[in-house]
C-alpha cells in the first residue's frame, strides 16, 4: 500500500496550530472533512473514536512521530492525512519526546487488512531518517505531497 492510496492531499496540514493531543486530532480530522474525505457530520464521532484508541496507549511511536488511527463505520474506504507541527506536541509518546509528524488514518471496520497495510507502510517509511527530516522541514502541503510521492516510488527506502 502506498501513501497515494489513502492520503487526502487537500487535507495535508504543513503548519498545525494545535498545541495538545486532542487539538491535533481535531484539527486533522476537521481537515479531512474540509477536503471532502469524510462527512462533516462524522467529525465528532471520528475524533471521539481516535481519542478512545489513544486511551489504550499512545500512538506516539517515538522519534517525533504519531499515527493516531481508528476504524469508523462512516467511511467506505481508508482515508488519511499528514500534519506537521514545527513546535512539537506532547503526545505521551513512547520515548517521551514531542511529536512533530502526524499521520491520521480512518478506515472502515470491515477492512482491517487495508488498515494494517497502511500502518505498515507508514512505519516502514518513518524508519528512514532522511524522509522524517525532510517531512519535519516541509513548509507547505505541496512539499509534503512531493515527499509522499517520492516515498511511494521508493526513493527513500533502501
Amino acid at each position: 500500500m502506498k501513501f497515494s492510496d489513502f492520503v487526502s492531499v487537500p487535507a495535508i496540514k504543513a503548519d498545525l496550530s494545535a498545541l495538545d493531543k486532542p487539538g491535533v486530532i481535531r484539527e486533522l480530522v476537521e481537515s479531512l472533512a474540509t477536503a471532502g474525505a469524510i462527512k462533516p457530520a462524522d467529525v465528532e464521532g471520528i475524533v471521539a473514536a481516535i481519542m478512545k484508541r489513544e486511551e489504550l496507549g499512545s500512538t506516539g511511536i517515538g522519534r517525533g512521530v504519531a499515527v493516531p488511527h481508528t476504524k469508523h463505520p462512516s467511511v467506505e474506504k481508508l482515508v488519511g492525512t499528514v500534519g506537521v507541527s514545527s513546535e512539537g506536541v506532547d503526545f505521551n509518546s513512547l520515548d517521551g519526546d514531542k511529536v512533530h509528524l502526524f499521520f491520521v488514518l480512518v478506515s472502515p471496520p470491515d477492512r482491517p487488512g487495508d488498515h494494517l497495510r497502511a500502518l505498515e507502510n507508514i512505519s516502514r517509511q518513518l524508519r528512514d531518517d532522511t524522509f522524517c527530516r525532510f517531512l519535519k522541514q516541509a513548509k507547505a502541503p505541496e512539499d509534503i505531497r512531493l515527499l509522499l510521492v517520492e516515498a511511494d516510488t521508493s526513493q527513500f527506502v533502501a
